[in-house]
This record gives structure tokens, C-alpha cells and sequence, in this order.
């Protein structure tokens, strides 16, 4: 029983430090997930849509040090009851997402893995069982090194968790697991094989007069994408510098195109107001927060496929060749 302690404590402690780590270096797609969760459709406790990012943080971070907690055997009654207190909670997250069918996936490792939602709930009852497990073994849990360095290696890892979560959110994900990330082919990800749904499976794109534009988006020889999927949400001082960004791209032999969920109304007000050299293309606002994590932010093509992405505040860091 001691042996299956060790195994229970080592499949616990990695099973959240990579679920928090997946997340952390991406923590608005988890709000936008908590944003799903939260919705009139599944949750309806709408009212705390506005604190998602806030929420997902606490929760990511939690995660990610109750792993190195445990791991390290730092305060181990605190830390098993806690394991037990998010376990259970993600256990019945995740069944009413399952069973009500109202989330395709709980986001539970982020982008990295992407679970169906029972196999989800699945995974979280052998979690539990282990944590279960971890209970009755609580008196063999020691810690690993001496007092001092435990609380050291505790302290760096909260800082880094905190360096990470507000570097990610100024400029974007260290590690983009999704399939708009650098380097990835839209087209090839759109494709179909065999029955599996592609990676790729909402991307179009329309002008304002109803025209579909996404294949001559996609094979166009040099595209500088500007997108924000809701312009009254975008920083304003990045839309601002938008208009001299299109001009800079135009004169690299780029085309460019503004990406937005938005009303056309609220472009052409932009557009008169900044002077911008170019148009704006529909897009559903799901794909557009999953291609880039920034309101706005900037995408290069060429024939499809991702050669740069920067958030507005790295613009100054783009080279156009």
C-alpha cells in the first residue's frame, strides 16, 4: 500500500503541474473557456463572465503549485485536501459538460490535449481515486528536501507562475499549441482524414458584400492579417497603430485585410477615424480568439501558411521582407 502511495503521489503531482503549466502559458484560452461555462447555455451565472481571466489565473496557478506542493511534499495535509476540494469540483464540471452535452472540451490541459467530455469526467474519477489514495497514505507523505529549500523552491515557483501569467498576457502564449500557430499550413489543416474532423474546421472568411474570401486569403503569395474580433474590446492604442502598420505592410507587397466579428459600421467608423488603408473581412469570433490571443493582433501568410504572429504591443518587432 506504501508503493501505491508513491505511484499516487507522483501520477497526481505531474498530472497538475502539466495541466497547469499547458494552461498557464495560455491563460485566456482557459477564460474563454470559463466564459463558455459561465454562459446563459450552461452555467447561466453570466454575471461572472467579466472576472473569467481572473478566475482562470487562480485556478491555473493553483493547479500548477498544489502539483509542485505535492511533489515536494510541502504542507501535506493543506495540500491533499485542496487536491480533493478541485478534483471534485472539475469531476462535476466536467459530468454536467458531459452529460447536458454543453462544452466539447473542459480545456482541462489547455490546447495540448484535447479530451472528449466524458473522456474528461473518465480521466478526473482516476484522478480522484488517486488523490483518494493519497488520504490514507497522508502520514508517509515527507517532504523531499530541508525546510529551507522547500520554501524556496515554493517561492520560485509562485514568482515564475506570476512572470509567466503577465508576460503571456502583454505579448502571447511561449508555446502555441493550436493549429494557427507558427509555422502551421491553414489549407493542410482544414483537410479531411478519413472521418477525423480537421484541426481547421471554422475558418472562413467574408467581405462586406457576401463574398466568400478565404481561398484567395490563403493562396495569396504575402498576407498581413490584422485581427481583432471585437473592436469596441480592442486596445485602443494598438488599432491606432494599425494605420501605419498597413502602410509599412502595402509597401512590402503585402495584402492586407482586417479580421473582425465586429459590425461594419463600427470598422468604417475606425477606418475614417485612424485613416486605415485597407478592409475588413468577417470571421466568426471563436476562430478569431483562437488564431491569436490579442485584441488586436497580427498575423503573416504566405500561401497559407503562418510565417509570423505578434501581439499589438510587439508590433515595432515585425520585419517585412
Amino acid at each position: 500500500m506504501k508503493y501505491l502511495g508513491y505511484l499516487a503521489r507522483i501520477i497526481v503531482s505531474v498530472t497538475f503541474i502539466f495541466s497547469g503549466f499547458v494552461k498557464l502559458v495560455d491563460p485566456l484560452g482557459s477564460s474563454y473557456k470559463f466564459q463558455e461555462y459561465f454562459g446563459a447555455g450552461v452555467l447561466n451565472i453570466e454575471f461572472l463572465i467579466p472576472y473569467s481571466l481572473p478566475f482562470s489565473i487562480v485556478l491555473i496557478i493553483a493547479d500548477l503549485m498544489l502539483g509542485v506542493f505535492l511533489l515536494i511534499g510541502f504542507k501535506p495535509k493543506f495540500t491533499i485536501w485542496s487536491l480533493v476540494a478541485l478534483s471534485a469540483f472539475f469531476l462535476f464540471l466536467t459530468w454536467y459538460s458531459a452529460y447536458y452535452d454543453k462544452v466539447t472540451d473542459c480545456g482541462c490541459f489547455g490546447d495540448a490535449i484535447t479530451l472528449t467530455p466524458w473522456g474528461t469526467f473518465y480521466k478526473n474519477i482516476v484522478l480522484l481515486f488517486f488523490v483518494l489514495i493519497l488520504i490514507v497514505q497522508l502520514k508517509n507523505i515527507k517532504p523531499l528536501f530541508s525546510t529551507s529549500l522547500t520554501k524556496w523552491i515554493v517561492f520560485l515557483s509562485f514568482v515564475g507562475c506570476m512572470f509567466i501569467s503577465y508576460y503571456v498576457l502583454v505579448h502571447l502564449p511561449i508555446i502555441d499549441f493550436r493549429p494557427y500557430a507558427v509555422g502551421k499550413n491553414l489549407p493542410e489543416g482544414m483537410e479531411y482524414v478519413g472521418d477525423k474532423e480537421p484541426a481547421i474546421h471554422d475558418f472562413y472568411l467574408e467581405s462586406s458584400e457576401g463574398e466568400e474570401m478565404t481561398y484567395q486569403v490563403l493562396e495569396g503569395e504575402k498576407v498581413a492579417l490584422f485581427i481583432a474580433y471585437n473592436l469596441q474590446k480592442g486596445a485602443t492604442d494598438g488599432l491606432k497603430q494599425l494605420a501605419e502598420l498597413g502602410k509599412q505592410a502595402k509597401n512590402s507587397g503585402y495584402q492586407v485585410y482586417m479580421l473582425s466579428a465586429s459590425l461594419m459600421e463600427q470598422f468604417e467608423e475606425l477606418k475614417t477615424t485612424y485613416n486605415y488603408d485597407f478592409d475588413m473581412l468577417f470571421c466568426d469570433e471563436t476562430t478569431l480568439k483562437t488564431i491569436v490571443r490579442s485584441n488586436p493582433g497580427i498575423v503573416l501568410l504566405e500561401k497559407g501558411t503562418v510565417t509570423g504572429k505578434w501581439s499589438w504591443s510587439d508590433m515595432d518587432e515585425i520585419s517585412w521582407q
